[in-house]
């Protein structure tokens, strides 16, 4: 027996110098690759504003999301990585419950010395399930 996988990709430059997917459909599960702050062109979103970047973050997480039909209530784990966590703790634990609301999955957060782009700050990758009834 086989199963079904469908990918989706951003269209950003670095999905494909790096190669790989923003998110990869495998059954009913759906891993979403660490997402980071960025607009629809690929151009960074806000350069030392962590909130900025956080809700920037959450946002390409939701597109990735959409595309399989899914939304935030079928995310079963999430990843979060901070630089300069002890920094940016209560910000992100904020805006972790303002985003997932009453929906809480399985979460780790760690704190990392840097990302892939210098001006990075978050980055945070999610495991959804389709098949959850809501």
């Amino acid at each position: 027996m086989s199963v079904q996988t469908k990918t989706f990709k951003h269209g950003v430059p670095w999905e494909e110098s790096f190669g790989y997917s923003q998110g990869y459909l495998v059954g009913n599960t759906l891993y979403i690759s660490g997402q980071l702050s960025h607009d629809d062109a690929g151009n960074f979103v806000g350069e030392g504003d962590f909130e900025t970047q956080v809700r920037a973050t959450f946002k390409n997480i939701d597109k990735v999301l959409q595309k399989f039909g899914a939304t935030k209530e079928n995310i079963v784990d999430d990843t979060v990585l901070v630089v300069n966590l002890r920094e940016h703790w209560d910000a992100v634990q904020r805006l972790h419950l303002e985003y997932f609301g009453q929906h809480h999955p399985a979460s780790t957060t760690i704190g990392i010395s840097a990302l892939a782009l210098p001006e990075q700050l978050v980055e945070i990758r999610v495991i959804a399930r389709l098949d959850l009834n809501q």
